[in-house]
């Protein structure tokens, strides 16, 4: 990887790093060596590995030298740091908000102690001298992207806030941190250079899951079989938490495996992903329409696909659910999952307090016929294509896949069983490529309920679970090489259209 450094003037910047060139900010955009070798190796050196452009001046301020050189080093396909979009983030009057939304719980904690109502630090690297606070300076510059950065906090009715977020030119670190902040650059570009000493993979995976995840969409043991499927194919695996938006650009594609809602950062790192033309499962529109039970019922609908009967409700239309569905029926709340906000309604008594609970949330929620089955069909479809097909079975005495306590807490879960494809129903997988080709070609889950007379469609989840030993049983290993298959289809296709 060759490494430019890019200040006002040589002078703000005296160390001489192994592997790492310093760049007058004038000369980087005007001498003609740097946009002939972009146009000739399209952000290669001349070893044709990737250029990485550290953009250290003072002022990123629009149409300024610091604006320009990340401009710039985007077109040329260089890899600024920071990006012009982390630059933008840094004048938005959103900034404050979004970053104190991604580390609250972290500021709280880390500057609790402090006395005073005034705290700054400056990051280098995302290390600072001050002991103690490397977890935030990690966490701002995974998030923004920018080298040196001043933040400064401030204390009201006992909470910390962020109030000012500004980068630092190499030129106006102060005497007393020069050396930390020179120490702080060698060990990041050696770490670096370490890391590539060994040949570099073609293409790099952001996998987004969370450690703290009750029950995310795949357990530890898949999450490596996919990592070790994606090594098969020359592709490095980073797992990405929600604090490393700031880092996506640096990779060709996203795959999230952590449960995705609209209004939930996940949909931001997708939406950043689309942004930046990564391959990415799942994508926004897709998290967009199978968040949402009203859009799939009526999508279904519309497209006379099989669905049980069903109601949109709100509040003028209840006293139609027991004439039109009868009773037991179930309540759904547009955006549940996993057996969440989705509620069996037995009597009379039970309807309206239900009712009223779940449209506290929303103005409409779904009501459908009660289908009692032994178990739900799940069939797995990417690229428009069925991966695997399984039974989702229900705990003993239960009318869902995992029931829960009055706390929604998961006390049992039934069991999955892998089918065969050529022993599923032709009826099951056909019904299930044609709901999900209705939303994309992206990673679904169709969940079919199976009666004597029908096949009926239930839901088409975006972001469907992939657990060692359950939805792998028939394929095993060859299920994760094929969805790592499909992200390198998509990124060399992108690679071709784009040349």
């Amino acid at each position: 990887m060759n490494i430019l450094i890019i200040v006002d003037k040589s002078g703000d910047w005296p160390l001489q790093i192994p592997g790492v060139t310093v760049v007058e900010a004038r000369a980087y955009l005007t001498d003609p060596s740097f946009a002939a070798q972009a146009e000739n190796n399209r952000g290669t050196s001349a070893t044709g590995q990737s250029v990485k452009v550290f953009n250290l001046c003072k002022s990123y301020r629009y149409q300024g030298s610091g604006y320009y050189v990340s401009l710039l080093a985007e077109a040329r396909g260089h890899k600024p740091i920071p990006k012009v979009g982390a630059i933008e983030d840094l004048h938005s009057r959103n900034l404050v908000r979004h970053f104190m939304e991604e580390l609250e719980d972290l500021v709280q904690s880390v500057l609790a102690p402090l006395p005073g109502d005034d705290f700054q630090l400056a990051f280098y690297f995302g290390r600072t001298p001050l002991t103690g606070y490397d977890s935030l300076g990690h966490q701002f510059f995974n998030l923004l992207q920018v080298p040196l950065l001043a933040v400064r906090f401030e204390r009201h009715r006992h909470r910390w806030s962020l109030r000012s977020a500004r980068p630092l030119g190499a030129g106006e670190i102060p005497v007393e941190h020069r050396d930390f902040a020179i120490l702080a650059a060698t060990t990041y570009f050696n770490e670096r250079m370490q890391h590539r000493r060994k040949p570099p993979p073609r293409y790099d995976l952001a996998i987004l899951c969370n450690p703290d995840e009750s029950e995310p969409p795949s357990n530890a043991k898949a999450l490596q079989k996919f990592r070790k499927a994606a090594e098969k194919l020359d592709m490095h695996v980073d797992f990405i938490t929600r604090t490393d938006i700031g880092r996506l650009s640096h990779f060709d594609a996203l795959f999230i495996r952590e449960t995705t809602f609209v209004n939930h950062y996940t949909y931001r790192f997708s939406r950043l992903a689309s942004a930046e033309k990564l391959a990415l499962i799942d994508d926004p529109n897709s998290i967009l329409k199978c968040n949402n039970k009203v859009y799939l019922a009526e999508l279904l609908a519309l497209h006379k696909v099989p669905i049980p009967k069903t109601l949109l409700i709100h509040h003028d239309n209840v006293g139609r659910i027991i004439p039109e569905l009868g009773l037991p029926c179930v309540l759904k709340q547009p955006d549940s999952s996993f057996s969440r906000g989705v509620v069996k309604v037995e009597t009379e008594s039970e309807l309206i307090p239900k009712v009223t609970e779940l449209l506290a949330k929303s103005v409409l929620v779904i009501a459908q016929q009660w289908l009692p089955t032994e178990f739900d069909w799940r069939v797995g479809i990417l690229d428009r294509k069925v991966l695997f097909v399984a039974q989702y079975f229900f705990p003993p005495g239960h009318w869902q896949i995992i029931e829960r306590d009055a706390q929604r807490h998961k006390l049992r879960e039934g069991a999955t069983s892998g089918v065969p494809l050529d022993e599923a129903p032709q009826e099951v997988i056909s019904i299930a490529l044609e709901s999900a080709n209705l939303i994309g070609d992206g990673f679904y889950g169709v969940d079919i309920k199976q009666t004597n007379d029908c096949c009926y469609v239930m839901e088409v989840n975006d972001n469907p679970n992939v657990d060692a030993g359950n939805e792998d049983a028939v394929l095993g290993d060859a299920l994760y090489e094929e969805i790592m298959r499909v992200f390198l289809r998509r990124i060399e296709a992108d690679r071709r259209s784009s040349h």
